[in-house]
């Protein structure tokens, strides 16, 4: 349980860390939408960028603009987003470019009809297996040249893929592609993450100040990383009780056990200390077997639970085994038979000899 509940946080946590978790997501409101006609009063510019750009602590603030578009190879027709964005989004996105080469400044300049394709429209438009690089596909009608293909980078923490996207100019896309110059989202990457709250507050400061009203959100991504670890963590803590719960039944059955065979092996006992044994050889004797009833139990438990895990596994559940649930497992059984074991070896210890052996 404890492996498939840390598999499961590793998952999220790892997909929110190839985000960037020292990003900050500045968008228009919400409010701002709903207040607007078709959300014609947004006012998210790339001037906007810039102005962040000049603030202390922000590494990089790339802005973007997003569309549907139908991307068009010879008789192949594919419909995916077209992303208008700026030289620094490798570096800020954490994503590389795996083949030919990104977006530069020349190419914001002179509104170059250039694209970058990611893995998923790279398999759908050259299915034959050709080159992309240098070729020509079809972005809404308008020819654009492929330059390079982005390096593969999966689905994003909410289950969308990323790999199914075409990067161009946020120049030649504001102009050729999505006909409006504002942009949808800026991405800031800061220089130091202990001082990103600090650099959220100066960045809404400044957009309001330019904008003459508070119309922009901001997601700290550190936040929403610390905001799902907690919650995780309380999910595990709720998976350990129901486990504490578990070890509870499971003793008080080798309590009762160890009981009937105390009650069982009466005579034995009897006999064994009418011969010279002392209670404390009936209280070790009682205890020994009680642990290792428990630590066979625990063995096996803990096979069978890594079998488990290892069969989740391979139906593409994410599991994370560590040492310390295996051997916090096996010493919790350990224990169990321990601290159960004791009250029916005490009894058996404390036994007279006369009346052990004049038991039925």
């Amino acid at each position: 349980m404890l492996a498939i509940g840390t598999g499961a946080q590793d998952s999220v946590l790892s997909r929110i860390s190839s985000m960037g978790s020292d990003l900050l997501l500045v968008r228009p409101s919400m409010a701002n939408f709903r207040g607007s006609a078709g959300g014609s009063n947004v006012t998210l510019v790339p001037a906007d960028a810039d102005a962040i750009q000049e603030l202390p602590n922000v590494a990089f603030a790339v802005p973007e603009m997003t569309s549907t578009v139908t991307l068009r190879r010879g008789n192949v027709d594919y419909q995916t987003t077209a992303n208008g964005t700026v030289p620094q989004f490798t570096a800020a996105k954490s994503w590389s470019v795996g083949h030919g080469e990104f977006i530069n400044r020349d190419d914001m300049e002179s509104y170059a009809p250039v694209a970058v394709l990611g893995e998923t429209v790279v398999k759908m438009l050259f299915a034959d297996g050709s080159d992309p690089i240098g070729q020509y596909v079809l972005v809404n009608k308008i020819p654009f040249q492929v330059i390079g293909v982005m390096s593969e980078k999966g689905a994003s923490a909410g289950g969308n893929d990323q790999d199914d996207v075409v990067l161009v100019p946020l120049t030649t896309g504001s102009m050729r592609i999505f006909g409006q110059r504002n942009i949808r989202t800026i991405t800031v990457e800061v220089k130091d993450a202990s001082a990103i709250d600090l650099t959220q507050e100066r960045i809404q400061a400044l957009l309001n100040e330019r904008h003459k009203k508070e119309d922009t959100q901001i997601t700290n991504m550190s936040s929403v990383r610390e905001a799902f670890t907690e919650t995780s963590n309380t999910m595990k803590l709720f998976l350990g009780s129901v486990a504490a719960i578990s070890l509870l039944v499971g003793g008080i059955g080798v309590m009762n056990i160890m009981l009937v065979s105390v009650s069982e092996r009466t005579r034995e006992i009897g006999v064994r200390m009418a011969t010279g044994a002392r209670e404390r050889d009936i209280l070790v004797q009682f205890i020994v077997e009680a642990l290792v009833v428990s630590a066979i139990g625990g063995a096996i438990g803990v096979l069978a639970g890594l079998g488990t895990g290892a069969l989740a596994k391979t139906f593409g559940m994410p599991v994370s085994f560590t040492i310390g649930p295996v051997a916090l497992a096996f010493a919790c059984s350990f224990l169990t038979g321990l601290l159960f074991g004791f009250l029916p070896a005490r009894n058996a210890s404390s036994l007279q000899p006369a009346v052990a052996l004049s038991a039925d």
